[in-house]
């Protein structure tokens, strides 16, 4: 769906990183309070691991209430905008920017 919306906006060569947000929302529905943190934390991985194939792993989730993985989310756009300012200004990647 999301592709083919983008393929009508002509926007689909365009860089794509997905947000999933409300991530501990995710969690407190989906989670019984009686399952163990570490079962908790090898579902998460599995979903992550699973969105990361879908989305050639251009995703992040977040939880913006919580500010779990904020930085997370900042540091993959930097990568991101430097990784594309390579790629517009070759002459200038030599530099730190």
């Amino acid at each position: 769906m999301v592709n083919k919306t983008l393929q009508e906006l002509k926007a689909f060569e365009k860089p794509i990183l997905v947000v999933f947000n409300k991530i501990d929302k995710y969690e407190s529905a989906t989670f019984d309070p009686w399952l163990e943190e570490n079962v908790k934390q090898e579902l998460m991985g599995e979903l992550r691991e699973r969105w990361g194939r879908e989305t050639n792993g251009h995703c992040v989730f977040v939880s913006a209430t919580e500010r779990r993985n904020i930085d997370g989310l900042r540091h993959t756009i930097l990568d991101k905008v430097k990784e594309l300012y390579k790629i517009r200004y070759p002459y200038r990647s030599e530099q730190n920017y």
